[in-house]
């Protein structure tokens, strides 16, 4: 089955932000498109600012003027659905209510043919359940694009309960005609990215709720230590925090309160405040005029230490031993069959993140997971009150004498970077273990989706299958809610390769 032809009508209905982001998309694609809007000249207006659009594309020359008077001939608004009747796919994309899409698209159902592709757009709802109240419901299909649509690759191909194959390879194949990264997904609660993504988000705010860190901090460490574009809570103060709790609570009920996926309180309070991001002026940081961003807490300057001795492999932060030497500080190197971290001159150590607290040993300091220790321009330390403050001046001496900025942050079990990523990497071998999408298509949504560095899985390729396991292993211990106990596929996609390591 393959995409639909230039020649093929598809129609947008509502036309709200997202609605004229599809119908624009469509239309410099070369579809001729119809706009509906139930509101009476709500569909002649977004054809008015489309168009508007489309010029500044033209002065930005990415149009010619005469693919602009093409497009805009193409454009048609509708006054009534029964002027829909001869499109190929119609494109729903109005309030995310179940009982309104129901009706709209049986009232569709009466008016375009039986092998009209139907869509939603939806980002929180069952594709499932929508398709559910039509009387052909294989025609049925999810495309959910990502706001702004003209302009951001991924377009999530969602095949509900009883959609028929060749609807979402049709689907699926328009999308990728139409310039897009399409990824295609099983009908599961938050589709990939809305599922995946959810301890990027539930995490930092965690670390904050426990007094860890405050937000300008956890920001700067995912940005500067784990390589992610924008921090949790500068991203959902963009994506208002009403949005973003909402995708949250949609999540977590359709997996019937799954602790994973529980939202945060603190983030609840701050929309009861009215405090949701930029629209509103503040969020978690204020934006009002004159306001002062804050700065995260970086370390005082401290002496580094003489030399360090390096126990064991220290696995995803190997690199800092070559680094450390380049610096001219000597490195000892012991052979310790358990050992996995650099002792200081003090006899205090310095351990990667594994899920355990500094409270639990003596005289520990841990590092934070980085993306890329040469690059990473920040990374984060935490220790327990017990810990010798001369350890901890040693260990912040160490990596500022690599370069780096040090945030030293509370006594939290699997620091902030290390967690998320551990998280987000169960929560997508899970989703491929149950069929939801490939491995490749997981890594693709989330890099295009939310801008993640890496995709969990090539994050596993980095790290090791057993990382994120034997990090939320330990976790789990400290915790017991359930929240970091590691999902059985995650056991079982980090025991498939011991085995194989193991088979002769």
């Amino acid at each position: 089955m393959t995409a639909l032809t230039l020649s093929s009508p598809v129609a947008v209905v509502g036309t709200g932000t997202m609605g004229q982001g599809i119908a624009q998309v469509a239309l410099v694609a070369g579809h001729p498109v119809r706009l509906y809007d139930a509101v009476a000249g709500r569909a002649r207006d977004a054809a008015d600012a489309i168009g508007a659009r489309l010029d500044r594309l033209v002065e930005k020359e990415r149009l010619t003027g005469a693919e602009r008077d093409a497009a805009r001939a193409r454009l048609e608004p509708a006054e009534t659905l029964a002027e829909l009747a001869d499109c190929a796919l119609v494109v729903e994309a109005v309030v995310e209510r179940l009982d309104v899409k129901q009706e709209l698209f049986r009232a569709l159902e009466d008016v375009v043919a039986d092998d009209c592709l139907l869509a939603t757009n939806t980002s929180s709802l069952s594709v499932t359940a929508i398709g559910g109240a039509l009387r052909v419901p294989g025609r049925f299909v999810g495309l959910h694009f990502f706001n702004p649509a003209p302009l951001l690759p991924l377009v999530e191909v969602v095949s509900g309960f009883a959609t028929d194959v060749t609807s979402a390879t049709r689907a699926y194949e328009t999308a990728r005609a139409w310039g897009k990264t399409p990824v295609a997904c099983a009908d599961t609660p938050g589709f990939l990215v809305n599922r995946i993504a959810r301890p990027f988000y539930a995490e930092a705010f965690a670390v904050y709720e426990d007094q860890g860190a405050d937000p300008a901090t956890i920001d700067a460490v995912l940005r500067e230590s784990g390589g992610f574009r924008m921090g949790a809570f500068e991203l959902t103060d963009l994506i208002g925090q009403d949005v973003n709790e909402s995708v949250t609570h949609s999540v977590w009920q359709a997996f019937f309160q799954d602790v994973r996926f529980t939202p945060s309180l603190a983030q609840r309070r701050l929309v009861e405040s009215g405090r949701l991001g930029r629209k509103s002026g503040r969020g978690w940081y204020d934006y009002r005029d004159g306001a002062e961003r804050p700065e995260p807490h970086t370390a005082e300057p401290a002496e580094a230490p003489a030399y360090v001795v390096v126990e064991g492999d220290l696995g995803p932060a190997a690199e800092l031993v070559a680094m450390i030497r380049e610096a001219g500080i000597e490195v000892r190197e012991e052979d310790e069959d358990n050992g996995t971290r650099l002792v200081l001159p003090t006899g205090g150590q310095l351990a990667l993140a594994d899920g355990q607290t500094s409270a639990e040993y003596r005289d520990v300091v841990y590092f934070d997971l980085a993306l890329d220790y040469r690059t990473a321009t920040r990374v984060a330390l935490s220790h327990s009150q017990d810990t010798s403050p001369r350890t901890v001046s040693e260990a912040t001496g160490l990596f500022q004498a690599l370069g780096k900025k040090v945030s030293v942050i509370g006594d939290v079990p699997g620091m902030i970077v290390a967690r998320t990523v551990a998280r987000i990497v169960d929560l997508a071998v899970e989703a491929v273990a149950k069929g939801v999408a490939t491995e490749e298509d997981v890594d693709t949504a989330m890099r295009l989706g939310v801008n993640y560095p890496l995709g969990p899985f090539e994050w596993c390729r980095r790290l090791g299958r057993g990382w994120a396991g034997s990090l939320l292993d330990d976790l789990h211990s400290i915790d017991q809610s359930g929240r970091y106990a590691p999902s059985l596929a995650l056991y079982r996609y980090a025991c498939a390769t011991v085995k194989r390591e193991d088979t002769p």
